[in-house]
């Protein structure tokens, strides 16, 4: 065994390492959200003339009531010829204009939960071919078209109908929220499509954007272009430290103990390369919640919880007692049993995360392999030890493995 003192050194380097990790992580993803500067269409008057121009328009003229004549309100033009305004209560509703120019087809607007399209809900409106006005709110279920259906969503429109008015060459469409708490950073999705729905069925849109819009500050910022990227990032480190190297190195010292000392030194090493790749998805998902506003609170209620427990598996490795003290056996209570149930909600935040980020059945699939091959090798290891117990216990007592000649 390695004297106490060159381990405590190696974990203090260790954790050293961690913190480096977490700011390293933390300052690269910072700087690609927030380089918002001179990005073209956002915060910018778009096409068709200055913020003055477009905001000065007055709604009370062919608007109606409410939207028509609200108070203190907001105006922004946020991409290309989109422009929102809004103005927000003190008991949280929301009234939203949202106007473009338009042709044909359909303009919308969408809400979403982590900046992404799949999840979302979305106000849509349009003037059909026989002029008729038409404006529903969707649910954005899945990317195919087939997949955003109408009617539904999660947006909590009030009383108030929403209504929808083709003026001049701009369309308006107008509708009123409430909301439980104040709305502030929120990641809005803007799209545009060419084409006629069909029996309320949207086409393909034609162009689209993500914007991360502070309804409390009035202002627009590009949400981060890769924000999809640091979903996947999030989920595979997830997957590859909790889901895989954890694991594994929980394996070891149950299966792998005749191996002594060979298998404390796998176990230690194998479980903190998984808590450096566990606290990497940890940092990306804290990012994900600051940047885009991925509120998720059972999820990262778990994440939480599951980081502690492994926090208190590395406490565990400095109050580790010798063999024959009297307190060992608690010890191995609290390491053993801590593990488990880190283990165990690891695996359920995996899938909890799977779901909620609709990431598919690819990563479905991939993960139940990867999950089974775990369960099936545990398995077949506690069949190997029971049988490995039993022929020992079988054996004589005075029977000799290797019998002097």
């Amino acid at each position: 065994m390695a004297s106490s003192g060159s381990w405590s050194s190696a974990l203090r380097f260790a954790c050293r390492l961690c913190v480096i990790l977490a700011l390293v992580l933390d300052t690269k993803i910072s700087v690609v959200a927030d380089d918002d500067s001179n990005v073209p269409g956002v915060n910018s008057a778009g096409v068709g003339g200055g913020v003055s121009e477009l905001c000065d328009n007055e709604l009370s003229s062919f608007m109606l009531p409410p939207f028509g004549n609200l108070s203190d309100i907001v105006c922004r033009p946020i991409w290309n010829t989109f422009v929102l305004r809004y103005s927000q209560t003190e008991d949280h509703v929301m009234n939203i204009i949202l106007s473009a120019v338009y042709t044909t087809g359909w303009v919308g607007l969408g809400f979403s939960k982590d900046g992404m399209m799949v999840g979302s809900s979305a106000m849509v409106g349009w003037v059909n071919r026989k002029g008729q006005a038409r404006i529903k709110q969707y649910y954005l279920q899945g990317s195919k078209v087939s997949e955003v259906i109408p009617d539904k969503g999660e947006l909590p429109l009030t009383g108030i109908p929403a209504s929808l008015v083709l003026h001049g060459p701009r369309i308006y469409l107008a509708f009123q929220l409430k909301f439980p708490t104040h709305l502030a950073r929120q990641p809005i999705i803007l799209a545009i499509g060419s084409g006629y729905p069909k029996h309320h069925h949207l086409t393909k849109h034609n162009d689209k954007t993500t914007i991360l819009f502070d309804f409390s500050a009035g202002s627009a910022s590009k949400a981060p272009t890769n924000f999809g990227q640091m979903k996947k990032n999030h989920g595979i480190l997830a997957i590859f430290g909790w889901g895989l190297i954890i694991p594994v190195g929980a394996i070891v010292p149950r299966y792998f103990k005749h191996k002594d000392p060979l298998w404390y030194y796998l176990h230690a090493l194998i479980q903190f390369v998984g808590f450096v790749i566990g606290l990497a998805a940890v940092v990306l998902g804290q990012q994900l919640y600051t940047k885009i506003g991925a509120h998720f609170p059972t999820h990262r209620a778990i994440g939480i919880f599951v980081l502690v427990l492994s926090i208190l598996q590395i406490l565990a490795f400095f109050l580790r007692p010798n063999k024959d003290a009297k307190i060992r056996k608690y010890w191995n209570w609290y390491h053993h049993w801590l593990g488990r149930f880190a283990v165990f909600f690891a695996a359920v935040n995996i899938i909890l995360g799977i779901k909620i980020g609709a990431a598919g059945n690819d990563w479905k699939i991939g993960y139940g392999f990867l999950l089974g091959v775990i369960l099936l090798s545990v398995i077949v290891l506690e069949a190997l030890a029971r049988m490995r117990r039993t022929e020992k216990d079988t054996l004589p007592s005075n029977f000799q493995m290797n019998p002097v000649q």
